[in-house]
Formats: C-alpha cells, sequence, structure tokens
C-alpha cells in the first residue's frame, strides 16, 4: 500500500509520500536510542509535565486533529472531535497518575529492606491501525513517555498526515528531540526494526495476521510485545433487558467508527423469548440510518476507510449468504464516490461462513439466537476472538455468571464497550496478550525489578526511587 492520503469520501488521492530511505531510517533508530540515555533520567515529573502539554494541546487543537482525521479515513467529524478529546483525557491520566504506578512498591521482609521498581525498557516501536489514528497512538505513547521510554511510531501507510502531526504534537509540548517520532515507512523494514538491537520492544494493534507476524518475528529475537488484535464482539441481550436501551445501544454499538472498530459489537445473541422483537426493531434501526459525507453532522455512518476494507466486507457478506444466510437489510455497496457500504444485517449465520468465523469491519451485524443464558455464552464463547463483550439483563445473578463465563478481556453489563485510561485493555485468545491503559500499560513496558538490601538504612531505597526525585 503507498504511503498516502486517500479521502474514502471521494476516493481520490490527495497527498502522497516518499518514504524513509534506508539511512534516514538508520538515523532516527539512532536518534531515538540516543535519546532514551537522557530522557529515562529526566524526573518523572518533567516527563508528565510534557504528557500533561500535550493533553492541553490535543484539546486546543481538537477541530484540527478531527479534521485530519476524518480527511484521512472517514471518521465522522463529531467523533473525530471526541476521539481528540479522549486522548487528552489519557495524557492527562498519565500525567496525573504514572509517578504513583510505577513508583516502588515496598515488600515487608524480616531482616531486609525489599522493594520493587520500574524501570524503563528503552526504545519501543508502536505498529498502529488506522481506525483510530489518534487514540490508539496516545494511549501508547502516553503511559510509555512518562514511565521514560522511547517511542518510535510505524503508523498505517493511509494516515501519514495523522503521523505526522502526532510527532509535531509531542515536539510542541516540549519533548526533546528523538523522544517521540514518526517513521513514514510500509511493511517492510518492521522486521528490521524488530531484530534491531537497539529496539527494545514492540506494540501492535491491528490485524491478527500482523500480529503473529510482530510475535513471530520479536520471538526470535527475544523482545517483549503487546499484541492488541481482532475481536467479534458479542452483544447479548436476555428478557430481562430494557430491550429500547438495548436496540438503541445495539445500533451505535455496530455502527461506531463505520463498523471498523476492533471492540464493536458484531454478533447480537438474543434470547430466543425476545428475539423476534429485538430483531424487528433493530433492522429498522439500521435500515434507517443516514449514510453520507463524514463533515456532515446530520450523518450517522461514513464510507470505510479505504477501498480494500469495503471489497473486503462485500466479499465476506457475500459468501455468508451464498452459504445460507438471510439478508435482513443491506448487503451492497453504494452506489456513489467514495467507499460507502449500506448498514446490514445477516441471520441464520452458518458455522462455516465469514460472518461467523471471521472479524467483520464494517457496519454489518450478525443476528444469533438463543435458548437461555448457557446457550448464550456458548455462543460469545464459539469464536477465536476474545477482546470485549456486552450483556443486557437486569438479573444480577445472570450478570454474575456472564461476567464469569465470557471469555473476554473486558465485559460490559448494560452498557457500551469501550476503553478508558483507568481501566486495562486487552483481549484474550486470537484477540491478542498484554493489557494497554491502567496500571498493568504503564507496566508493561518496564523492568520489574527486585531489590533486596541488607544492613543499610531505608534510604538506600530512596536513592534508588527516580520517582522521589
Amino acid at each position: 500500500m503507498p504511503i498516502a492520503t486517500i479521502n474514502p469520501t471521494t476516493g481520490q488521492t490527495t497527498k502522497t509520500f516518499e518514504p524513509l530511505s534506508a539511512a534516514e531510517l538508520e538515523a532516527k533508530v539512532r536518534h531515538a536510542h540516543d535519546a532514551f540515555a537522557t530522557w529515562s533520567r529526566t524526573p518523572i515529573n518533567e516527563r508528565a509535565a510534557i504528557v500533561a502539554r500535550a493533553g492541553d494541546l490535543l484539546e486546543q487543537r481538537k477541530d484540527e486533529y478531527a479534521r485530519l482525521m476524518t480527511l484521512e479515513m472517514g471518521k465522522l467529524y463529531t467523533a473525530a472531535r471526541e476521539e481528540a478529546a479522549k486522548c487528552a483525557v489519557g495524557c492527562r491520566y498519565y500525567a496525573e497518575h504514572g509517578a504513583q504506578l510505577i513508583a516502588n512498591r515496598t515488600v515487608a521482609a524480616d531482616g531486609e529492606q525489599g522493594y520493587v521498581a520500574f524501570h524503563p525498557l528503552g526504545v519501543v516501536l508502536a505498529i498502529m491501525p488506522w481506525n483510530f489514528p489518534f487514540w490508539q497512538v496516545i494511549r501508547f505513547a502516553a503511559p510509555t513517555l512518562v514511565a521514560g521510554n522511547v517511542g518510535l511510531l510505524k503508523h498505517a501507510s493511509n494516515v501519514p498526515q495523522c503521523s505526522q502531526a502526532l510527532e509535531q504534537l509531542f515536539a510542541d509540548a516540549g519533548a526533546p528531540a528523538g523522544v517521540f517520532q514518526s517513521l513514514l515507512i510500509g511493511a517492510e523494514p518492521v522486521a528490521g526494526l524488530l531484530a534491531d538491537p537497539r529496539i527494545a520492544a514492540a506494540t501492535l494493534t491491528g490485524s491478527e495476521s500482523a500480529g503473529r507476524q510482530v510475535a513471530r518475528e520479536s520471538g526470535a529475537h527475544l523482545k517483549k510485545t503487546v499484541l492488541e488484535l481482532g475481536g467479534s464482539d458479542p452483544f447479548i441481550v436476555m428478557p430481562s433487558a430494557d430491550l429500547d436501551k438495548a436496540v438503541d445501544t445495539a445500533v451505535r454499538a455496530r455502527t461506531i467508527n463505520n463498523g471498523q472498530s476492533c471492540i464493536a459489537a458484531k454478533r447480537f445473541i438474543v434470547h430466543e423469548r425476545i428475539a423476534k422483537q429485538f430483531e424487528d426493531r433493530f433492522v429498522a434501526a439500521m435500515a434507517a440510518l443516514r449514510v453520507g459525507d463524514p463533515m456532515d453532522a446530520g450523518t450517522q455512518v461514513g464510507p470505510l476507510a479505504h477501498r480494500q476494507g469495503l471489497e473486503d466486507i462485500e466479499a465476506q457478506v457475500n459468501d455468508t449468504v451464498k452459504r445460507g444466510a438471510r439478508l435482513l437489510t443491506g448487503g451492497k455497496r453504494l452506489s456513489r464516490a467514495g467507499f460507502f457500504y449500506a448498514p446490514t444485517v445477516l441471520a441464520n449465520i452458518p458455522p462455516d461462513s465469514p460472518a461467523y468465523r471471521d472479524e467483520l469491519f464494517g457496519p454489518v451485524a450478525s443476528v444469533f439466537r438463543a435458548r437461555d443464558e448457557h446457550d448464550a455464552v456458548r455462543i460469545a464463547n464459539d469464536t477465536r476472538f476474545g477482546l470485549g463483550a456486552a450483556v443486557w439483563t437486569t438479573d444480577a445473578t445472570e450478570a454474575a455468571y456472564f461476567a464469569r463465563e465470557i471469555e473476554a478481556g473486558s465485559v460490559f453489563i448494560n452498557g457500551m464497550v469501550a476503553s478508558d485510561p483507568r481501566y486495562p485493555f486487552g483481549g484474550v485468545k486470537a484477540s491478542g496478550y498484554g493489557r494497554e491503559l491502567s496500571a498493568y500499560g504503564i507496566r508493561e513496558f518496564t523492568n520489574v525489578k527486585t531489590v533486596r538490601i541488607f544492613g543499610l538504612g531505608r534510604s538506600a531505597e530512596q536513592r534508588g526511587n527516580p520517582q522521589s526525585e
């Protein structure tokens, strides 16, 4: 894929970029490695202050950044403004709480002083996707930089201007040169970067296949990785649920980001007692959605991010219907410029079809019927993915059962799955491993170091704690 801005609303290329040469890439890696030596020893309050300033700039520039996101990947302008504002919240969370989250943890033991320290690893390579072009990066960058690591961003090739804007953001916030750099490169140089001893670790948000490749390359060099991969999230509705709220949230949960979110609800598993009611309301609401220009405040679903995504979702739906699924609404690309696909609902999904097996990255919902809560869990877990899940019930016993039995990194009861800096985020099974956000996220790229001291006073721990500076 070329490194270019291709407006998904029109299908037109607006700007192209030359990828970094081998010499330019080497210079950036060397600069990052050199910057780590100073940045890791910078007092954490100074690192946090820079990340806090980045948060302020995100808030101030949210209109500018939103237009850029909409131009490059078709996100609704209103949603893009919300994304920039969420990035500001993420920066402020780690600026305020980062020092406490990685402060030394004292271990009580007779006859010794002991503590656990969290020291930065070095240069972290971030391989990021296009669907949340600012938030995916900030949720990696804010904790990583506060912890004392430096970042190299290999962003998706269709959002190069977002990538450059993020590098400029941290520079404008006061980050020293080399602490956060954008790499305008394709996929080919990534293996070489993962093999480079100056790269300490890697994080990837993206497809299952990309995650397997990064894990394989990183594992060959014994490098820590965090992977957040695809999802085929279940959305379970039980008879006790508030059906109006469940339907309204189901539509939003399936069409968030034009249906292109790993944690978007994709499989709607409804108790057979209320399945007809849910399906009728859900299909009518999906069919009534306004599809159009993402800059228009009245638009509810915009284009897919690129032509390949449009072709993929079209092929997946056609194959699923060919194998016996019922098409309740939609099921076609729209006859207009750009990469638009109609909001779609499928039922009677065959187990051998793409809609059952794979992640559908677009405004396509699959509806299933369950006999009871046990059958709902069986269907929910009958996937290789395990990222998020939502359950709608007012029965506390049922809620506890679903929270315990569903195989996912997040379970939301009577709410839409979303990431929040205060909570860990990540998946299980083919949805990846490791966690972003919260205390767990900031510690992922640290050396969790045990220190045991015999025969010295407590001042030894204080002198060894950079968070006390």
